[in-house]
């Protein structure tokens, strides 16, 4: 599949999310790194909304967007953050927090999990799972309808695929998932892996080593780390994939929404051709994420 031609600028620009050797890439480093953000200029405007607020949920860290001025119930959103479950932050993610916000509609929960390696596994499943509870206990708090969504980009999409089969089992009705090139398999084997392993922003030894600082020595068949082991999809929200073309990740985001498609669960996927890992977070350097975010963002309020 050949590269947008945007893609491959950015791909010649940017060839690694990470800049240096990830043998020598140290806690040290890590958390030199998640105090630059290198793509902040590219993240797109931060509209002034008239409500902001930062929250706790249990002890998770949250920042609350909506974009009216009224007290009326909204829908609510949850976002999860990318990052590989060691990088990214509701800080570094706002102007997707805002932009969110204001083509949905709802009231946008943004997340800031605990980060890997410190935090490692179930740690940022756990913080998700906390705040998901929080919203169904505490409507009233979050100005809520009742209907709930999630969305997750990258790692947070995995952690909003998680989320939503626990809800699934707790008994909570969850209006929608969207999983924007999400990790599914903690130990994938399939064709995108070898066609986009070098040279495509997100290596496969760099995807393998945020699974690695998230996942330690835990089972990798766990269907919290690797939701396309779960033993069941039936009875799993109404659900929207988008998937990059050129993506170490595309096939088991693709592959997910054929497990829902035959469980019975209403799914879209979208491939979005010659794309790269990211392009949905930065709306200035690809003209695709504007129209990834306009379909995501049409699915969402088709069924909030």
């Amino acid at each position: 599949m050949p590269l947008h031609p945007q893609a491959r600028a950015f791909v010649a620009a940017y060839p690694s999310d990470l800049d240096t050797d990830l043998a020598t890439l140290d806690l040290a480093k890590i958390q030199e790194l998640r105090a630059v953000d290198g793509f902040a200029e590219h993240r797109g405007p931060l509209p002034q909304l008239p409500f902001v607020r930062d929250e706790t949920a249990g002890e998770v860290p949250i920042r609350i967007y909506r974009a009216d001025r009224g007290d009326e119930p909204l829908p609510v959103l949850v976002y999860f953050h990318g990052g590989g479950w060691v990088f990214g932050s509701v800080k570094r993610n706002d102007a997707l927090g805002r932009d969110l916000a204001i083509r949905t509609g709802a009231v946008v929960v943004s997340v800031d999990y605990r980060l890997a390696p410190e935090h490692p596994f179930p740690a940022a499943a756990d913080d998700a799972w906390t705040v998901l509870r929080d919203i169904f206990a505490r409507p009233a708090f979050y100005q809520s309808t009742g209907s709930v969504a999630l969305i997750g980009d990258s790692a947070g999409g995995n952690l909003a695929a998680v989320a939503a089969w626990q809800a699934r089992d707790a008994g909570l009705r969850l209006a929608h998932q969207v999983l924007v090139y999400p990790v599914l398999d903690a130990s994938p084997e399939t064709p995108s892996y070898t066609e986009f392993a070098k040279g495509y922003g997100l290596d496969a030894a760099e995807m393998d080593w945020y699974v690695r600082q998230y996942a330690g020595d835990a089972d990798r068949a766990d269907p919290r780390l690797s939701p396309l082991r779960l033993a069941s999809a039936e009875g799993l929200p109404p659900a929207t994939v988008v998937t990059a073309g050129c993506d170490v990740l595309r096939d088991e985001g693709e592959r997910y929404g054929r497990r829902l498609a035959e469980a019975g669960v209403p799914v879209e996927v979208k491939r979005f051709d010659g794309a790269v890992h990211g392009f949905f977070g930065l709306p200035r350097l690809f003209d695709q994420a504007a129209e990834a975010r306009d379909y995501v963002a049409g699915r969402l309020r088709e069924f909030l």
